[in-house]
């Protein structure tokens, strides 16, 4: 299988296949309205003003996966977003990205680009103290480990890059950039 094969569901439960967005950049990301991360939408935002035109789509996945950050309906979601940070890019159904329940998706993408650390910073030692205390083991398995994880797949439909949500959004743009 490839990307091209898999689907989202729009809030409306409309099936969003991914063929739809080939030959295009996309930048696949599970979202969060209550994370110390959310401020990541004014980013995306601009990333998605800046490329779209030439060919780039975000797809926004909510989850609640992680400490209950993305409470409330798939419209309560689409309107804090569209009122505090003016997205405009598609945001899909609230969704599971890890466990029984994940979108198919995931498990792909998590095989195509496995978690290589959070970097150094403040950000990343917090997330290591953090990710500890719930697995132990978090550092040698591709589950996604929090809200704002982003997987990149490049014009040839390949997952190219993951960044973790402790890797600066400038350097998100820089990479995007540069393939685009």
């Amino acid at each position: 299988m490839n990307i091209y094969d898999y689907y989202v569901t729009a809030p409306d439960g409309t099936q969003v296949s991914l063929s739809d967005f080939k030959g295009k950049v996309m930048l696949i990301v599970n979202t969060a309205t209550g994370c110390g991360f959310t401020p990541h939408y004014k980013s995306l935002e601009k990333m998605y003003e800046h490329h779209h035109d030439n060919g780039f789509e975000i797809i926004d996945i909510p989850c609640n996966q992680f400490k209950g950050q993305a409470p409330g309906t798939d419209e309560e979601i689409h309107q804090f977003c569209t009122l505090k940070y003016n997205t405009r890019f598609p945001q899909m159904k609230k969704s599971d990205v890890n466990g029984p329940n994940a979108l198919p998706l995931y498990g792909y993408l998590k095989s195509q680009q496995g978690f290589e650390g959070f970097g150094s910073g403040v950000k990343a030692m917090a997330m290591k103290a953090m990710l500890k205390t719930i697995d132990k083991d978090y550092n040698n398995n591709p589950e996604i480990k929090w809200n704002f994880t982003k997987f990149v797949v490049d014009r040839q439909g390949n997952v190219v890059k993951r960044f973790e949500p402790t890797v600066s959004m400038d350097k998100v743009e820089e990479y995007i950039a540069g393939i685009m």
